[in-house]
């Protein structure tokens, strides 16, 4: 029991000392069954059935006490055995005065040693209880304490997912920012104001969304179409995007911002820098109880261009959540391809959102 937070202010339920009394009680009424020919047996031992049960309650709440002040278990267990053998003297008294009340005994035979002799019954039944008292109340409080510790874990996790999922926004904004900075110095002013205008609504959309770690699919696709119309604000023509979405997978959960740093990292590393259009293709399937997800671009044209898109923050990021929302349960694909292009595959479990909108159309 020392393991456990013995300073805290446990607050058992009343069915804890409840339990425990009862195989106590079970036993002190089994030899009372078994004595129903002798009318005195039964009556002293339904006499003892009465006090055990009141003393239980009081047992109870000592042990609790006991335990909320941190005492040693060993410490606990004197307490305990000098209190019930105690209690089982105070027994023995009552005892003796429905004894002389009934006329069954005579005073005159009354010795003090007399009360210290036969206490086994009493005695056991009340240590029996205190035992049994403080499995279920170290099983309680072993219950709590997982609980405590497994809402810490979650409480954790939901902070470093969180903290990812902010970690995109900064960056993103960053990138996005630059890009309208070089607009602007090349004197493309229509462009950088549509930029701008569709940043603004971006933001708005996903800085209002909801704050869970998992949208429905749909939704992830109608933000991801909005990133694309910023990059299209810049790229006019250079950008062509090919959606393949599966009918049945739309309603399936998905991390939040899922396709945008994947979207981002595809243009700024492989489309943006070509000389000639670039496409973005997309596909989202379900395969039984999974959902894969490629994400295929053109690489640039350019020798200039030799950085690996593994290393940088969207992918990194992206790992790192898919870690903390399916540990052990997805893959994680990057590689340049044979054909020149850049390949980035998902495969995540279908977990079907039974509240989100069916939608029957796919971004154009």
């Amino acid at each position: 029991m020392s393991t456990l937070r013995h300073g805290a202010d446990m607050k058992m339920p009343p069915w804890l000392t409840v339990m425990a009394g009862l195989p106590a009680c079970a036993s002190l009424a089994l030899m009372v069954l078994l004595e129903l020919e002798l009318p005195r047996a039964v009556a002293y031992g339904t006499l003892y059935i009465v006090l055990c049960v009141l003393w239980m309650p009081v047992l109870a709440w000592l042990q609790r006490a006991l335990w909320r002040r941190g005492i040693a278990w060993w410490s606990l267990a004197v307490t305990v055995f000098v209190l019930t053998y105690g209690m089982s003297v105070i027994n023995k008294l009552f005892g003796f005065a429905l004894g002389w009340s009934m006329g069954w005994r005579l005073l005159s035979d009354f010795h003090f040693v007399d009360m210290f002799e036969d206490l086994e019954s009493c005695w056991l039944a009340l240590i029996a209880f205190c035992a049994t008292h403080a499995v279920l109340m170290y099983a309680f409080e072993l219950r709590n304490e997982q609980a405590r510790h497994a809402e810490a874990r979650a409480a954790a996790r939901d902070a470093e997912l969180r903290a990812l999922r902010y970690q995109l926004q900064p960056h993103f904004l960053f990138n996005t920012l630059n890009a309208v900075s070089g607009l602007v110095a090349e004197a493309r002013n229509a462009e950088a104001q549509a930029m701008i205008a569709r940043l603004g609504d971006f933001l708005r959309t996903t800085l209002d969304a909801d704050a869970s770690h998992e949208v429905v699919l749909a939704e992830e696709l109608a933000n991801a179409e909005g990133y694309l119309d910023i990059e299209r604000a810049r790229l006019g023509s250079r950008l062509r995007v090919k959606w393949r979405i599966g009918a049945d997978v739309l309603r399936a959960r998905v991390p939040t911002l899922l396709l945008q740093p994947l979207i981002e990292n595809a243009i700024r590393h492989g489309i943006a820098p070509r000389r000639t259009p670039g496409l973005l293709e997309i596909c989202i399937d379900r395969v039984e109880d999974r959902v894969r997800i490629r994400v295929e671009n053109d690489t640039s044209d350019t020798p200039s261009s030799s950085e690996e898109p593994g290393g940088r923050i969207g992918l990194r990021n992206l790992a790192e959540r898919l870690r903390g929302l399916y540990p052990g349960d997805h893959a994680l694909r990057a590689e340049r391809g044979t054909n020149g292009c850049f390949l980035v595959e998902l495969d995540l479990p279908y977990r079907d959102d039974a509240l989100g909108p069916a939608f029957a159309e796919t971004p154009a």
